[in-house]
C-alpha cells in the first residue's frame, strides 16, 4: 500500500480539478452548427425529451433530465437495459431522444437503437467518439470528447463525465432562453424547498403599508417632500393627485437631476419635477416580478396600487433580498 503525504494529496486534487476544468473549457470548440441543430430538435419537440446512457453516463442523464423538466422542457431518463425488458413502452413518435455514451458503442444502448429507429425519433448522440457506431446513426452527434480522465489509471469516468453534465446544462439553459421561460415558471416547478421558498411570495407579503407609506399631494413643494423621503428612508415618495390616484413618483434621482437644473427651488411644485406615469404593481403579483421590475429600470422602490391606481403599498428591494426573492 502506497503512503501517500498530504502535500501529494493537496497536488493531485489540484490537478484533478485542473483536469475537469479543462475538460470543459475545451467544449466550448465544439459549440456550433451541430449544437444549433440540437437546439432546434429540442425546441421543436412534441413530446418528450427521452435521456438514456448506462452506468454512469446514465447517471448523468438522469441529471440531465432533471433539469431540462425543471427549466420548461418535459424530459425522462430510460434506462436502456429495462428498456429492452418493457419499459421502451415510454417512448413515442413525438419524443426525442439524447443517447449518451462516451464510447458510442455500449452494447445496451445499440440494443435500443432498432426501437428508436422504428419510431422515427430524432437521436443526439452525446459521445466521445465521433467513428462510432452511436455518432453514425445520430441526427445530429455533440462531441464530449476529453483528452483524458482525472482518473490516474485513466479508467473511471471523471473528466468525461463532467463534461457530459455541462453539455447537458448548456442544453437546458439555451432551451430556457430560447423558450423564454421566466422566474414565474420556474415557480411552477418548485413550489417547495430553499429555490422556490423566495419565489412564493406576493408583493402583498411583503409590501409596506399604511402610515408607513410616503404618500404627498401633488399640491406640495419640492422642498417639502424631500422632507417627507428623509423621514421614511424609502429613497422615494408617491405623489397623488386629487382623486387619490397615483400620478407620479419623486426619488433620490429626480431630487438629483431636479437640483442641477433648476436654481431657485423657492416655490417650487413637486408636480413640475416629479416623474410621471411611474412604473407600478399590483399586490397579487409575484414578488419575484416586483424584483425584475426594479432590476430592468433600475430602482429600488415601487408603488403598490389596486385596481382604481390608488396606492396600497410599496415595496422595496431590501425586502425583497432579505425575503430571499432573488
Amino acid at each position: 500500500m502506497v503512503t501517500m503525504t498530504l502535500s501529494r494529496i493537496n497536488e493531485l486534487a489540484k490537478e484533478v480539478l485542473e483536469i475537469e476544468a479543462n475538460s470543459i473549457l475545451k467544449l466550448r470548440e465544439n459549440i456550433g452548427e451541430d449544437f444549433d441543430k440540437a437546439i432546434d430538435i429540442l425546441y421543436n419537440c412534441k413530446g418528450r425529451v427521452i435521456v438514456t446512457g448506462m452506468g454512469k453516463s446514465g447517471l448523468i442523464g438522469k441529471k440531465i433530465a432533471a433539469t431540462m423538466s425543471s427549466t420548461g422542457t418535459p424530459a425522462y431518463f430510460l434506462h436502456p437495459a429495462e428498456s429492452t425488458h418493457g419499459d421502451s413502452g415510454v417512448i413515442t413518435r413525438e419524443d426525442v431522444i439524447i443517447a449518451i455514451s462516451n464510447s458510442g458503442e455500449t452494447q445496451e444502448l445499440m440494443n435500443l437503437l432498432p426501437l428508436i429507429k422504428r419510431f422515427g425519433c430524432p437521436m443526439i448522440g452525446m459521445t466521445g467518439n465521433l467513428n462510432s457506431t452511436l455518432a453514425k446513426t445520430s441526427e445530429v452527434v455533440l462531441d464530449i470528447s476529453v483528452e483524458r480522465e482525472a482518473c490516474p489509471l485513466g479508467k473511471a469516468p471523471t473528466a468525461s463525465t463532467t463534461a457530459t453534465l455541462a453539455m447537458g446544462d448548456t442544453l437546458a439553459v439555451c432551451l430556457m432562453e430560447k423558450k423564454g421561460f421566466t422566474k414565474e415558471d420556474f415557480l411552477m416547478f418548485h413550489p417547495s424547498g430553499k429555490l422556490g421558498k423566495g419565489l412564493t411570495y406576493k408583493v402583498k407579503d411583503l409590501m409596506i403599508t399604511g402610515d408607513k407609506m410616503p404618500i404627498v399631494k401633488d399640491s406640495e413643494t419640492f422642498l417639502d417632500v424631500i422632507k417627507t423621503i428623509s423621514g421614511y428612508g424609502l429613497g422615494m415618495a408617491m405623489i397623488l393627485d386629487n382623486n387619490k390616484q397615483l400620478s407620479g413618483v419623486l426619488t433620490d434621482g429626480d431630487i438629483r437631476r431636479t437640483v442641477m437644473h433648476h436654481s431657485n427651488l423657492d416655490g417650487l411644485k413637486v408636480s413640475e419635477v416629479m416623474t410621471s406615469n411611474p412604473k407600478r404593481i399590483t399586490s397579487e403579483s409575484y414578488a419575484a416580478s416586483a424584483l425584475n421590475l426594479m432590476e430592468k429600470f433600475s430602482i429600488t422602490a415601487l408603488p403598490v396600487v389596486d385596481d382604481a391606481n390608488i396606492p396600497i403599498g410599496v415595496i422595496h428591494v431590501h425586502d425583497l433580498l432579505r425575503a430571499g426573492v432573488a
